[in-house]
């Protein structure tokens, strides 16, 4: 999961391994593109120290080129911009509700998207608060105990950078806690569980009746019927068994010098136009293979049956679901097309990502409406053929079912009805349905597999706490 974004790529820039490159000047502007845009969402959108997060959360990633990396931050004109060696230059400018967008020279964009959109009014939400301003301490010892453990660092590598922990049982945070630079309103990056929101806003426009899982996927490029991707449909994308051949954007090796996934996220101005050119590779269904692709192809659908703009998108995905969830501070981030990049690049306070979770307690029913389809929440959660070793659903990640990755969260302390938006680097919003739980977990882990033996034995803490042992 970790390296979802940034792939071994980064290292064709080594004049030692460059032999290996298909094309050092993407792998350069995925470097630069990568560097500016976290560095300004940190920046402008999270307002944390942007030389802590550089040291943080892009020099581990970056570390076997980071040499050829430079970076300023202009905070007058609110913009970074990132060199990497000469090759590559990549400046992302800050832009208010729309968040962060890397604009590429020489042209800027020139469609109108790259305008700051004036913030959509904010709906009524439908859920009550939960909690006051201040961080809520646990009055559990065990449960403090446990957030000691999260937050526990060592002095050397690997780092867990724990930056945000709230715990909410039956509607009210139990426990939360932040490092020092955080606090209850500083938005964080949810990296792929942002995947997980787009799941919901699909699930909205199906409840809407505006499209449908199965048939057709509503994508202009292969309306022609000879088109072999015309049988893709929404469910083969969410799944992410669509077949098509853009790499993957799960694990990174050796032998990947370069993966189209991060050249779409951090080097492409259109990034679902960029996703739909891809070939199939195996017919849907029948080839597990987890790709930001298959979700910016979900976003640029959701922007087009929102009104086709970014102000028309934002404004849905506000009206819909952020202000109905009582989420205060969520930025969505678009590319230039004014499509949201919802397959990792959506920011919001940790108690908003807690918030989110909360809709999938009750099938998607919030204050008395209901926000999803009848049985979207167990169709999420439902297992997807091939991903065994990983347990993935349908834009969550997912205890159920018999395989590997299932049962290796379970022995570590989660339960089994268990379910979970998940993003890179330890991101973490996890829902069980069975104790009115929801925990999520915000940082920068480095650790073996983002922290989870740490995050699940989390959860088995706050079960235990809510249950007064």
């Amino acid at each position: 999961m970790r390296r979802s974004f940034v792939p071994l790529v980064l290292l064709c820039g080594a004049p030692s391994i460059l032999s290996g490159c298909s094309s050092l000047d993407r792998a350069a502007g995925v470097a630069a593109g990568f560097t500016s845009h976290q560095l300004c969402s940190a920046t402008f959108v999270s307002q944390v120290d942007p030389d802590q997060f550089y040291r943080e959360a892009i020099a581990p990633t970056v570390s076997p080129v980071g040499f050829l990396l430079s970076h300023r931050v202009d905070r007058t004109r609110g913009e970074v911009t990132a060199r990497f060696a000469g090759l590559a230059e990549a400046r992302a400018v800050y832009r208010g509700p729309q968040g962060c967008l890397v604009v590429h020279p020489p042209a800027p964009t020139t469609d109108g998207a790259a305008a700051p959109a004036v913030p959509p009014a904010r709906a009524a939400s439908l859920l009550p608060p939960i909690a006051g301003p201040q961080p809520v301490e646990p009055t559990s010892p065990r449960l403090r105990a446990a957030l000691d453990r999260t937050f526990a660092e060592t002095p050397s590598a690997p780092h867990r950078f724990t930056k945000a922990v709230v715990v909410i049982h039956d509607g009210r945070v139990i426990a939360e806690r932040y490092a020092p630079g955080y606090g209850v309103d500083t938005p964080v990056i949810g990296w792929s569980a942002t995947k997980s929101v787009t799941n919901a806003l699909i699930g909205i426009l199906v409840h809407q009746g505006k499209i449908s899982l199965e048939g057709p996927a509503p994508i202009a490029a292969w309306s022609d019927p000879k088109d072999p991707r015309r049988t893709i449909t929404i469910d083969n994308l969410l799944r992410m068994n669509s077949g098509l051949d853009i790499g993957q954007s799960l694990v990174a090796s050796a032998s990947t010098s370069f993966d189209p996934t991060a050249d779409m996220v951090f080097n492409r101005r259109d990034m679902a136009a960029f996703a739909e050119q891809a070939p199939l590779k195996a017919a849907p269904g029948t080839w597990w293979n987890y790709t930001n692709a298959n979700t910016l192809l979900l976003s640029r659908i959701i922007r087009d049956q929102s009104g086709g703009t970014a102000a028309s998108v934002l404004a849905f995905a506000h009206r819909e679901l952020f202000d109905k969830l009582g989420m205060q501070h969520p930025t969505l981030e678009l590319d230039a097309t004014g499509t949201p990049i919802g397959s990792s690049h959506m920011l919001a306070t940790p108690r908003d990502w807690a918030r989110f979770g909360l809709l999938y307690l009750d099938d998607g029913v919030v204050g008395g409406e209901r926000l999803l389809p009848e049985g979207w929440v167990a169709y999420s959660a439902r297992p997807t053929p091939g991903s065994e070793m990983f347990g993935y659903g349908a834009g969550f990640w997912t205890n159920h079912g018999n395989g590997e990755g299932a049962h290796y969260r379970i022995k570590a302390g989660m339960p089994a009805d268990a379910f979970m938006a998940r993003g890179a680097f330890g991101q973490y919003v996890i829902v069980v349905p069975s104790r009115r739980l929801v925990v999520a977990r915000f940082g920068m882990a480095y650790t073996p597999r983002d922290d989870m033996d740490v995050v699940a034995r989390l959860v088995a803490d706050a079960i235990a706490a809510a249950d007064g042992e």
